[in-house]
């Protein structure tokens, strides 16, 4: 018997049809004599329609009262299944997030889990129910009621598999695992049985909407094992887990992964001196934009051309920044881009393999995209291109990389070394 935690997302809750189909298969995990502790999301559209009824009132809600206001998709959700199960001759109870002591920071809108106390969710286990958790949300030391951020139940569902030593957290989705690259833009894509956690942390933290990046970084930090599945199909799903003695042996591009919300910026001519980059960077940072990528030049007039990346909803915020900030330093000139867009190869066999950046750039050179930045690691290879040219260069490169050959097939581009 195993201890599982199952998470359903909403597109798995869309209606009642639904979520007795969810009960079913909560109940027959039951009966394989398994004990299971269920996490869900708002109904599909659920949390979208608070947002609008939010905002319709309030342009700018308090964050306190908007974290709740939100937090009430998850409870319709977890009353409800807790009702099909019972319908199916088992006892299920829910628990909000602050019943099941999940206990977070104080930043209602993206608070982050500082501890679960298991013992509430441990005895409904022990007695024979299945507990149905509320996820996307906790409470602080206040009690007041927080929210996790969008796709905050992933996280939720991880922490708990964490809190109760599971043996295994199952994420159901729409999707039956995940695939060398969206099959919306890639036919030819293919499930994978298995990716590491830090492929699929690069994966979800550059573009890949399978799984939330926090809920990543949670199962790696303690170790919860964890898998990808549908709600609809049967199947092995994923499983995501540690790298392996032979992981040096596996493919050199496990996934291609993009992300078309990226917005690019340069200052031209600032002068080059220690902290220019703090200069630029900080003011940006201070109001809560994040950086991705970053380029510095420096040009023989001893000036320096300063690029980054940014999510295209900070754009006209950080250019509106970056203006003031060419006035205090002297710079020649702002430019802009907002229709960009990143896409990034993933995979462990890049330690063992050489050449992959150059059959990156041969490739995207022979479909006629220009490469405007590019930034590496030790298992990602990142370029930022035109956004027009995005699905023409993924499809390009799951070729190149022989992504559309079944896992069976051996594949060698002869790649030249760089």
């Amino acid at each position: 018997m195993a201890l599982i935690v199952q998470k359903y997302g909403g597109s798995s809750l869309a209606d009642v049809d639904c979520i007795n189909h969810v009960a079913e298969k909560v109940v027959t995990a039951r009966k394989q004599g398994h004990q299971v502790a269920v996490v869900v999301s708002a109904m599909h559209g659920e949390t979208d329609r608070l947002m609008t009824l939010a905002k319709s009132i309030q342009e700018q809600p308090s964050p306190r009262e908007y974290a709740t206001l939100l937090s009430t998709g998850e409870q319709v959700s977890i009353a409800l299944l807790c009702m099909a199960i019972n319908n199916k001759g088992y006892e299920a109870r829910s628990f909000t997030g602050g019943q099941a002591r999940i206990l977070t920071d104080s930043r209602y809108k993206k608070a982050r889990i500082l501890d679960i106390d298991a013992d509430a969710l441990e005895k409904e286990l022990a007695a024979g129910r299945i507990p149905v958790i509320a996820g996307f949300q906790g409470k602080d030391v206040n009690g007041d009621i927080t929210t996790l951020g969008r796709g905050g139940s992933d996280t939720t569902g991880v922490a708990i598999a964490a809190a109760l030593k599971a043996d295994e957290c199952q994420i159901y989705t729409d999707v039956d695992g995940v695939y060398t690259a969206d099959p919306r833009v890639v036919p030819q894509a293919r499930r994978l049985n298995k990716v590491t956690f830090e492929e699929m942390l690069e994966l979800a933290s550059l573009g890949a909407k399978v799984l939330q990046t926090r809920a990543v970084e949670f199962a790696g930090k303690y170790e919860v094992p964890l898998r990808v599945l549908s709600t609809f199909a049967e199947g092995d799903g994923t499983l995501i887990t540690f790298e392996e003695n032979n992981a040096m042996e596996q493919p050199m591009v496990s996934g291609i992964a993009f992300n078309r919300s990226e917005a690019k910026l340069t200052i031209l001519g600032v002068p080059d001196k220690p902290g220019v980059a703090s200069s630029i960077i900080g003011p940006v940072s201070a109001a809560n934009i994040d950086v991705d990528m970053i380029v510095q030049n420096v040009a023989a007039d001893e000036k320096t051309d300063f690029t980054f990346t940014v999510h295209r909803d900070d754009y006209h915020k950080a250019m509106e920044i970056l203006g003031h900030i060419s006035n205090e330093l002297g710079a020649r000139v702002v430019l802009g881009d907002n229709k960009i867009a990143k896409l990034s190869l993933v995979g462990v066999g890049m330690r063992s393999h050489a050449g992959i950046a150059s059959t990156m750039f041969k490739t995207l050179g022979k479909e006629g995209i220009n490469i405007q930045m590019i930034t590496t690691s030790e298992i990602k290879v990142s370029v930022v291109v035109d956004e027009k040219y995005l699905e023409l260069g993924v499809r390009a490169l799951h070729s190149a990389f022989g992504l559309d050959a079944e896992p069976s097939e051996e594949f060698d581009p002869q790649l030249s070394r760089v």
